[in-house]
Parts: structure tokens; sequence; C-alpha cells
């Protein structure tokens, strides 16, 4: 249905296309010239009665004045300037609202609105500063832990989704995906020309979704993206209007790709039953289901406190340390800096996530109990090498919560004192004492952390490698 602005502007260009004025108009339909007047700037909403004795007397039907499209491209121009000039960030300005009256020239008025955009896409590139995103993951990290990681409507949303093509449990197929995508209105597109800073790009006005032709190692990674994109329809996600709002989209869109991958049903099914046999253990949720380890341990912070009653944490660190994504709300001292960002910063060298890079082989899970200030911790960590070298997953729980994992039983026990300096980051006093001031090491510069995000609509996304992208295939019908 039409906003006021839209409904109003409809109702203006069918009244001008019969030649009525306003006081006739409003004559034959019973309403004053000044009423009719105020729906027509979108000031005040008609009954659906109104409505139908205007559509009657314009000879149109009510769905035409409804059309939520504005009728011509000035129309178009006044809605987008009166809603530019009602925006937090003009009202900051002080100055007054101008109205698109009837003399104002069309170029004119074109000008203005151009000139709201580029301001507001100024704006959005100054939201997306390193600090600003740093701010905007803490609070929603903050916020997804007072819900205890868990979406209930999304997960309603994809249990819905993945009952219509019949699927009732294991590992997703790519024709399930597929169907999805096809219920929606969707035609899944394999390209290799992708824009180089998108994994994946979505065309809902020619119903394409453009994926990679390759798989990401660990098989789940097409159907992934595949389902992310189309969460973006379902979940009917509109351009990020900061980074926060582009966080959100991200968190939401990943969520119902995982709750498709693996739903809730089956899920919760596979979970109580390793816990009802003391035996849980990410590396079989993972191949239950046919998804990457990561995939897992993320699913299974989503559905452990809210199903199964156990509190957790999950951290993923590079080889160094440095944490690239985490969540907990088992109250794990996570290392954070003076904003309360944990992410970027480095965990304790006695943590399970750095000690299990020591191990020969690592093929498969490393157990560990850790001692730490607040309690001990039993983890369980997976470690990989990516494009950019090595990475550890670890899902971790309290201790009195160790009882229903697989691997307990082990005798690895480590003790960090961090957030101390004494733990692991202050040097041995013998050995400054002995090298301070007499070394020097020639350091590996993280190169990245000096790159800003390219500017565009979503942020990390060159807006036009990405419309160039879509201008080379609005004619492939292949």
């Amino acid at each position: 249905m039409a906003d006021l602005a839209t409904l109003g502007r409809r109702v203006r260009h069918y009244r001008t296309a019969a030649g009525l004025t306003l006081d006739q108009l409003g004559g034959d339909v019973g309403l004053a010239a000044s009423q009719l007047s105020l729906i027509e700037n979108g000031r005040r909403e008609p009954r659906l009665s109104q409505l139908g004795d205007i559509a009657r007397r314009l000879g149109v039907e009510v769905s035409d004045l409804l059309d939520s499209s504005p009728p011509d491209e000035r129309s178009a121009l006044e809605i987008e300037l009166e809603r530019a000039q009602a925006s937090p960030a003009y009202r900051e300005l002080g100055l007054p609202s101008l109205r698109a009256a009837k003399s104002m020239p069309d170029d004119t008025l074109r000008t203005l609105v151009g000139l709201h955009r580029e301001l507001d896409r100024r704006a959005r590139q100054a939201i997306a500063t390193p600090e600003a995103a740093r701010r905007a993951n803490t609070r929603q990290r903050r916020a997804m832990r007072e819900v205890d990681n868990y979406l209930p409507e999304i997960e309603a949303i994809a249990d819905e989704a993945v009952a219509s093509v019949g699927h009732v449990g294991g590992a997703l197929t790519h024709r399930s995906v597929a169907e999805m995508a096809e219920r929606l209105g969707l035609e899944i597109v394999h390209v290799d020309d992708l824009p180089h800073s998108a994994r994946a790009v979505l065309d809902p006005d020619r119903g394409r979704i453009y994926i990679p032709p390759a798989s990401i190692p660990g098989g789940h990674g097409l159907r992934s993206l595949a389902l992310q994109a189309m969460a973006h329809v379902v979940l009917e996600h509109r351009a990020p209007v900061d980074y926060a709002d582009f966080l959100r989209q991200r968190l939401e869109a990943s969520y119902y790709a995982a709750a498709c991958l693996m739903p809730r049903g089956p899920s919760v099914q596979f979970l109580q039953r390793a816990k009802e046999e003391r035996r849980i253990a990410i590396e079989d949720f993972r191949d239950a289901f046919g998804v990457t380890h990561e995939a897992a341990a993320l699913r299974f912070t989503n559905l452990a406190t809210s199903h199964l009653g156990i509190r957790l944490h999950f951290v993923r660190v590079t080889g160094d340390g440095a944490v690239e994504k985490v969540y907990e709300n088992d109250d794990l001292p996570l290392p954070v800096d003076v904003t309360g960002s944990t992410e970027g910063e480095i965990v304790c060298r006695h943590w399970s996530a750095r000690r299990a890079f020591a191990r020969t082989t690592r093929t498969t899970e490393y157990y560990q109990y850790t001692d730490t200030p607040v309690g001990t911790f039993f983890e369980s960590t997976q470690t990989g090498t990516g494009p950019l070298g090595d990475y550890s997953i670890t899902l971790g729980v309290p201790y009195a919560e160790s009882r229903w994992f697989r691997g307990r039983e082990t005798s690895e026990r480590a003790v960090s004192r961090c957030p101390e300096l004494s733990c692991c980051r202050a040097p041995d006093a013998e050995h400054a004492a002995r090298w301070e001031g007499r070394a020097w090491a020639s350091a590996r510069v993280h190169t990245h952390t000096f790159s800003p995000l390219p500017h565009g609509t979503y942020p990390g996304v060159d807006d036009r490698e990405l419309y160039e992208f879509l201008a080379s295939h609005v004619d492939d019908e292949g």
C-alpha cells in the first residue's frame, strides 16, 4: 500500500488528468477543498469510503490510487525531497524546509534532490569509520547476548521455508535450495566474474542470485551464499541506513541461512539426544548437516542456551591470537579495549584457542580445561588454514557443563590470569633485563588495517564495480 505522500500525489495526478480543480472534485465527493488538499499533500489519511468516492469520480480503481509507486518523475522527486528534509541529518542543520511549489522548475528540483543524495552518501561514509564500526559491532554483540543469540522470529520463517520444499532432516541439498529460491521468484546463477569485493550479488528486479561456480571448502558454501541472498528478500531488507543497520542485516541473513541449513527441529533433536548420551561434539553436529565446523559451532550458540540450558562461548582467532569473531553468555573474561570492543584484541596464549596451534596433528578437535579469574572453562578447538592464514574455532562452556561433552576426560589443563599483564603479555623480567633496548625485529605489518572500506551502499562493496557487474549481465539470459 502507498504511503500518504505517494497516495496524495496519485490522487493529484488523476485529478489534474481529469481536468478537475480541488473545488470541483471536493464538491462531487463531499469533501471541502481544504480537506482534499491535505490528502493530496500527504497530511491527512482518507477513509477507504472516501477513496472509493474519489476513484469513481476520477474513473479509476481504488488500487490505482493505492499503488506504491509515484505517478511520474516530478512526483517522485517531490516525495524524495520531502523525506530528505524530514531526516534527522537535515534537521540538525537548522535550515528551513523548502516546499517544491508548482513554480519550481524540474531542473531545480533535480538539483536539490541530487544534493541531498550526495549529503546522505557522504554521511554514510563518515559513519563507517573503523571506530564507529567497532562500537556498532560491540552493541550488536551485547544485544545478542541479551537474547542468548536466539532469534525465534527468523527460526520460524526458516522452518516454513525448509518445510515448503519437503526437507525433514540431514544435509539440505543444492536442489532444495534452488527450489526455495524458485518459490521466491529467484534463479541461482553461477558466474566467475563477481565483483572482487562481493561474495554474492542479488538482482531482485531480474530475479537472480549470482554466486561463484566453485563451492567454499566445507561443502556448504554455495548453499549458504544463496540462502543469505534469499534472506534479504524474505526479511524485506532495504539499503542499510548506517553501519549498525548493515551489521544487523548481515547477522539476520547469516542467521536465516544457518537456520535453513541446520533446521531448528532436527538440530535440537540431534543435540538433545547427544546431551542425554553425554557426547555433544561440534564435529558430529557438523557432519550430520554437511556444513563447516565454524557454521556448526555458531549454530550451536543459537540453540544451546534456549533449548539445552547450556551457557557457552564461541571464539574465532587468527594464527597470532587476534579475535575475529566472538560470542559469549557465560562470562568468559574476553580481552577488550576502552570502548568494550574485543575484535582485534589478542586472547591469552594459555587459552585453548591458541594452544591448539602447537599440536603436530590438527585433524581432530583439541580439548582443554582453562582456569581463569572467573572460573574454569572446558573448551574444544578446531584449527584450520584459510586465504589469510591459520585460524582456530573454539566452543567452550563453564566447568559444570562439561559433563555433557565428548572430550571431557582430557588431562590438558592451563591457567590463565589475563587480563593481568604478568600472565602472558609482560616479558620475563630476566629476559627483559638482558634484551630490552638491545634487540630489533622486523615487524610483519598487517597492511589491511590501514585500508579503509570501499565507500558504497553496502560497506566493503564498491558501488561502481557492483553496478558494472549487473550491467554486464543484464542481457545474459543463460
